[in-house]
């Protein structure tokens, strides 16, 4: 993930329209990457293009819903045939709708599922195959401190970041036989469109302090990273709690 301005480093941002997604490109572009940012929100792209208009670096824009999955393959290939080629893919993709704590709503899991973890599979398959060919590359996967465990709050929300945790490090483990590398990112609570709506947020830091601190932990190869790291902590305690007292918390 090295870059200098004769050799920029090319980098594919998924779910880039706001919140960390966004915040990354800017990173990117300041740090004078060439950035491919691809959301559904069309508006929301060309502003940050035009934002990021005086940075060192490039950012391209692509209008993308990653729930449509037959497209990924032919525009994975146009974005890293017009990057030149590619060093970094990061997923930020990602949908949490408000779940009423006695709510069973099929259609709001299944919509989460799609996003968080088909979404992600649909961009990390090409990725990881054109990493396999050229024996390098970097996969960052947006997860969350949310898959540690099964809580009441939003049950199917907590399982997409599970699977997605599972998924990136079997990928990581096949891809290391190959010079290729997968990071696995799992936030606390950073101030996002997302969660603007949560309550008892604390521990919150802005969107650009945890771009910054992402593209560290990619650009070290670390397999997992908590962000901050004290979530990794409270991660820890979450996973020794028994079940039978597990089930009494209210969260």
């Amino acid at each position: 993930m090295s870059q200098s301005a004769s050799n920029p480093l090319r980098a594919v941002v998924v779910g880039a329209s706001s919140g960390i997604g966004a915040a990354l490109v800017r990173q990117l572009a300041g740090e004078g990457a060439h950035v491919a940012a691809l959301a559904r929100r069309a508006e929301e792209l060309e502003a940050l293009r035009a934002e990021a208009a005086d940075s060192p670096g490039e950012v391209k824009v692509y209008v993308h819903d990653v729930c449509d999955t037959e497209a990924v393959g032919p525009l994975f290939e146009e974005v890293v045939r017009e990057l030149g080629g590619l060093d970094l893919m990061v997923f930020a993709a990602g949908i949490m709708p408000s779940v009423g704590r006695d709510e069973y709503n099929t259609e709001l899991d299944l919509s989460m599922l799609e996003v968080n973890v088909s979404g992600c599979v649909a961009w990390c398959n090409p990725t990881a195959n054109l990493f396999t060919t050229q024996r390098s590359g970097t996969i960052v996967g947006i997860s969350s401190i949310a898959g540690a465990r099964g809580r009441k709050g939003n049950p199917m929300y907590g399982t997409t970041k599970a699977a997605m945790d599972h998924y990136l490090e079997a990928l990581r483990n096949r891809l290391s036989d190959y010079g290729a590398h997968v990071c696995t990112i799992k936030p606390g609570y950073v101030a996002t469109p997302m969660t603007e709506d949560v309550e008892g947020m604390f521990w919150v830091i802005s969107a650009e302090t945890a771009a910054k601190r992402i593209l560290r932990a990619a650009r070290c190869r670390v397999n997992e990273r908590y962000v901050p790291m004290r979530w990794g902590l409270v991660a820890l305690v979450l996973r020794c709690i028994p079940s039978f007292l597990f089930k009494r918390l209210n969260f």
